[in-house]
């Protein structure tokens, strides 16, 4: 297994180690809950230097990756980054990915672990002569710092201002002397960074997050928190064989023609619509499990299950078959353990996250945290 160049770190804060696209990534620290509940009401920070980053450059790049990824490119301003979908030519989606521009014929794009090597030869296939690609996933570290506090944190440790930065917007900043790319991304919900630097300033970083408060959170709360917002995973509620138009995510599919699109349009077969699940209890489901209506017939199946410590019962995301995906509807999920009870519900399923909120406002001096306004977001973040 591959290790993060955070891998040391993890283990002298006694990480729980598991296998995770290929690295060994730290799970919990903890408790799952604990690093959980810190996200939502103070901050943590994600080792997240699994994550593959490619570069694109050359005046063949904007048409390039225009005709590649599923998401808008050329309204994409300079400073501002945009979620989309690869897709094969069945429709099916080969990765997801957020897509920054960094100018005018210049764009960094960051990919999921798992599949970093199979989206670079796909994507430059397609290339035209005109563009230029770079994988610079072994080059480039990247951290997460995510909740309330985090912009204070953030503000401290960046040599230059933050003030102003919106979501989905990223910028250039300095730490210790040395660049940074600052986004404001995330896979959490909540307000927070992302920052990608050099491997051996990352780990300046990491130590200084910690000093200045976040709590070491691992892949196990990355999970919940993410599940709780809608957001999907890669190899759960998307995949090579579901076609991109059930997954719920229209914004990420542009109005124009790629790889992919025409089978998207013209989806054939059920159709099915991914939704958020509202479970009785605290007893989860698990990906795979069958979700059958009130007569037992099988109307779709889990594709993510947990427990919600935001909510304090199971929740779980799943595709449901045309007809059935009316919020309020009951249905049942067949597991080993018997039969959970569950309610259709409309994702996010928690509706207090502060991913959208103004920046400044976390950044005055004589402002609660507590009495910060929250909104509700439901943009994925990568991460």
């Amino acid at each position: 297994m591959k290790k993060t160049p955070l891998y040391e770190k993890h283990l002298a804060l006694g990480a729980k180690m598991a296998p995770f696209g290929g690295y060994e990534m730290p799970i919990q620290y903890k408790s799952i809950i604990f690093e959980h509940n810190a996200t939502r009401q103070a901050a943590s920070i994600f080792d997240t230097c699994h994550m593959g980053e490619f570069s694109f450059r050359g005046p063949g790049a904007l048409g390039d990756l225009e005709r590649i990824v599923s998401c808008t490119v050329a309204s994409i301003k300079v400073g501002q980054c945009r979620y989309g979908f690869i897709c094969n030519e069945a429709g099916g989606v080969i990765d997801d990915q957020i897509l920054y521009r960094t100018g005018e014929e210049e764009f960094y794009m960051v990919v999921n672990a798992s599949t970093e090597a199979n989206d670079f030869q796909w994507i430059t296939s397609h290339l035209s002569s005109n563009t230029i690609a770079e994988n610079l996933s072994a080059k480039i570290a990247k951290i997460d710092l995510q909740g309330l506090s985090s912009p204070k944190i953030c503000a401290k440790l960046m040599e230059e201002p933050i003030r102003g930065l919106k979501y989905y917007h990223f910028m250039h900043n300095r730490y210790r002397g040395e660049k940074v790319l600052l986004s404001r991304t995330g896979y959490t919900g909540e307000i927070g960074f992302e920052f990608y630097s050099t491997p051996e300033l990352a780990l300046r970083l990491w130590d200084d997050c910690l000093a200045a408060g976040a709590v070491p959170a691992g892949l196990g709360a990355r999970d919940t928190l993410r599940l709780e917002m809608g957001y999907p995973l890669y190899g759960h509620e998307l995949d090579e064989a579901t076609n991109a138009a059930w997954s719920g995510f229209s914004r990420a599919l542009g109005d124009k023609q790629f790889i992919g699109s025409g089978a998207i349009r013209t989806a054939t077969g059920t159709p099915y619509h991914l939704s958020g699940l509202l479970i009785e209890g605290r007893r989860t489901a698990h990906t795979g499990n069958r979700i059958t209506d009130a007569a037992g017939e099988v109307i779709g199946r889990v594709t993510s299950g947990s427990f919600s410590p935001s909510l304090g019962r199971a929740v779980a995301l799943g595709y449901l078959r045309d007809g059935n995906q009316q919020s309020g509807g009951s249905v049942s999920i067949t597991t080993d353990r018997g039969a959970l009870q569950a309610t259709v519900s409309e994702t996010p399923l928690y509706r207090k996250a502060s991913g959208r909120a103004n920046l400044d406002d976390f950044l005055n001096e004589n402002q609660a945290i507590s009495s910060l306004p929250q909104g509700a977001s439901h943009d994925k973040g990568r991460s």
